[in-house]
């Protein structure tokens, strides 16, 4: 699937430059237009980040996110800054059909695994963001600001035994740089790990990099910059996903 993504801060959607909010670009849109065109053609899923949870929970943009729920029925996922049960909770009684645990799938592992007990697999979505030094995927949290000793398979293997389902996996050099995917992760990651739907994120730019994600065997492509930016269209997007 092509799944369209914004990100959200202080009620404007921005793209960070490899999760620098100090390097960030703010984009005037319409978000219910978009979100119009999105269910015509067909888009099954969208992808939002509230960066000012992730950053302060207190600051949750939640009457924002109230708001987008209420103008759409295509099913959205949410990150950011999501570390509680009360938090899981808050997010789904608004409407959202999954949430997408980060640092605390790292941090405090226990917890999640109960998670996906309670609400199940197909209701969370792991993302795991990682650095990667002489082929070593090292797990970053907290913004991308503090880098972990768990690696990526690590992560992968221990809530597997949960049935882990959907893993977000980015390459934080690659994020919001339009630089191309790091395909050759993806083509790793999906041979070792068969059972998971991968949802792969950073530096897409063109078509041609959808292309290229395909043939990787991930599940998913998330698109962000490019078509905020008018790169390629969404119908030109989900075209090529169709016809590869």
């Amino acid at each position: 699937m092509i799944i369209p993504a914004f990100d959200f801060l202080e009620g404007k959607a921005v793209r960070l430059y490899q999760g620098n909010y100090l390097h960030k670009k703010f984009y005037n849109i319409n978000l219910y237009e978009h979100f119009i065109e999105y269910k015509k053609k067909g888009v099954k899923i969208i992808h939002l980040v509230d960066l000012n949870g992730t950053k302060n929970v207190e600051k949750r943009q939640l009457k924002l996110f109230k708001e987008i729920i209420s103008y759409t029925k295509i099913p959205i996922q949410i990150g950011g800054g999501i570390r509680t049960e009360k938090d899981i909770n808050t997010l789904f009684e608004l409407g959202f059909k999954r949430v997408v645990i980060g640092s605390s799938a790292v941090t405090n592992k226990m917890e999640v695994k109960k998670w996906f007990k309670i609400y199940g697999s197909n209701k969370i979505v792991l993302a795991l963001d990682v650095n990667i030094i002489n082929n070593e995927k090292k797990i970053l949290i907290n913004g991308w600001l503090q880098e972990t000793n768990s690696t990526l398979e690590e992560i992968i293997d221990f809530f597997s035994s949960e049935n882990l389902k959907h893993v977000l996996c980015t390459d934080i050099s690659k994020d919001g740089t339009l630089s191309g995917p790091n395909t050759i992760l993806y083509k790793e990651i999906v041979r070792r790990f068969k059972h998971i739907q991968f949802q792969a994120s950073g530096g897409v730019s063109s078509i041609s990099d959808i292309f290229s994600l395909k043939k990787t065997g991930v599940s998913s492509v998330i698109v962000g910059r490019s078509l905020l930016e008018k790169r390629f269209t969404i119908k030109e997007a989900l075209k090529c996903w169709q016809n590869e």
